[in-house]
C-alpha cells in the first residue's frame, strides 16, 4: 500500500480491519493510544545492515573497524525517527533468536573518541583542514546506498550524521530496491543497506552464506576459518553442534567488521478492536493469516 502511512490511514478510516508493518512510527504511537485498535508486536527475523565492501577503502581494517566504533546503534534505534522499531545490535544474526547472542563481544562498541584515535594511528588524518579525513591521499567520501523500506534511509541518514562527527565523509545514493540490488551485485558500494530476512528455508545457512567465499557473497570478504565453518554447517544436523558453529561464525563476522548493524525489525500487527476479536503475530515473515485471526461477534 502507497507510502508509510497508507496502511494506518486506511484503518482509521475503517477501510480495513487489520493490518500488519505499520511503518511510520508517528502514526503507529497515533494507533496505540486509540482504544479502538490494537497494536502487538514481536521481535522479528530481519536484520537491518549495511553491506560493507571490502574491495574499496572499507577494505581498510582502521577505518572500517573505526566506522564502526563511530555510530551509536543504541541511541538511533531509540531515537524518535526509529522508534523503537529495531532492537540494536551487533552481530548479523537477531538477538531476539536462539543462536547465543549473549555469548559474544562486540570489539567495536560506541567509542567516538576511541574511533579518532584509531584513524589517527593508522594515518588516516586530515592534512587540508576540510574536516574529511583521507586515505593515500584522497578525501574519504563513502558511496552510502540505499533505499526506502523500513527506515533504511532514515538509518543510512543517521549513520552519515555520525560518521562526519569523526571526519568520514558519506556520499548518499539513494534510489529504489531494484537499484540497491543491481548496485550490490556490481560492488558499486562502499555502504549499501538493506533488510534481510535471515530464516530462508527455515534456517540461516543460506543467509551466512552472504559472507562465505564460494557462495552469494556481494562483498569481497574471505575468511578461511568463517569458510571452513560455513562447509560444516551446510551438511549438520545436530542442533548443538549447529548451534557451536553459529557462535562460532557469529564472533569472525563480529571481529571482522563485515557489516553495520541496523537492528533488529520489530514486527507489528494492529487491529480494529470493534472488527477483529482475536488476532496474534508470531516470529515470522510474510505469513500473517492465520486462525488465530477471529471477527468480533
Amino acid at each position: 500500500m502507497g507510502d508509510a502511512s497508507a496502511k494506518a490511514n486506511a484503518l482509521l478510516a475503517g477501510q480495513i480491519d487489520i493490518a500488519e508493518n505499520i511503518m511510520s512510527v508517528s502514526d503507529l504511537k497515533k494507533l496505540q493510544d486509540d482504544p479502538n485498535y490494537t497494536v502487538q508486536t514481536a521481535a522479528g527475523v530481519r536484520c537491518g545492515f549495511s553491506w560493507i565492501n571490502f574491495n574499496g577503502v572499507l577494505g581498510n581494517d582502521a577505518l572500517r573497524h573505526a566506522m564502526l566504533m563511530a555510530v551509536d546503534q543504541e541511541a538511533i534505534c531509540h531515537s524518535n525517527t526509529i522508534g523503537d522499531l529495531y532492537t540494536a545490535g551487533f552481530s548479523v544474526l537477531p538477538s531476539g533468536m536462539n543462536y547465543g547472542y549473549d555469548t559474544l563481544t562486540n570489539p567495536w562498541k560506541y567509542d567516538p573518541e576511541g574511533a579518532m584515535k584509531l584513524l589517527d594511528e593508522a594515518g588516516i588524518v586530515d592534512t587540508n583542514g576540510n574536516g574529511i579525513r583521507e586515505l593515500d591521499g584522497e578525501d574519504i567520501y563513502l558511496r552510502y546506498v540505499s533505499y526506502e523500506n523500513r527506515l533504511l534511509n532514515d538509518f543510512s541518514d543517521a549513520h552519515t550524521q555520525y560518521l562526519s562527527k569523526v571526519g568520514i565523509g558519506v556520499k548518499s545514493d539513494y534510489g529504489s530496491s531494484d537499484d540497491q540490488w543491481t548496485k550490490l551485485v556490481a560492488g558499486e558500494y562502499d555502504l549499501n543497506n538493506n533488510n534481510w530476512n535471515h530464516l530462508i528455508a527455515g534456517a540461516p545457512t543460506t543467509y551466512l552464506g552472504n559472507w562465505a567465499t564460494n557462495s552469494a557473497n556481494y562483498c569481497g570478504y574471505q575468511n578461511d576459518e568463517y569458510d571452513a565453518l560455513y562447509a560444516k554447517l551446510i551438511d549438520e544436523l545436530d542442533p548443538d553442534v549447529r548451534l557451536d558453529l553459529l557462535k562460532k561464525m557469529q564472533q569472525i563476522l563480529i571481529n571482522d567488521g563485515v557489516a553495520l548493524i541496523d537492528g533488529y525489525y520489530n514486527s507489528c500487527m494492529v487491529w480494529n478492536s470493534k472488527t477483529v476479536a482475536t488476532a496474534h503475530i508470531r516470529p515470522n515473515d510474510y505469513y500473517w493469516v492465520t486462525t488465530e485471526i477471529t471477527p468480533a461477534a
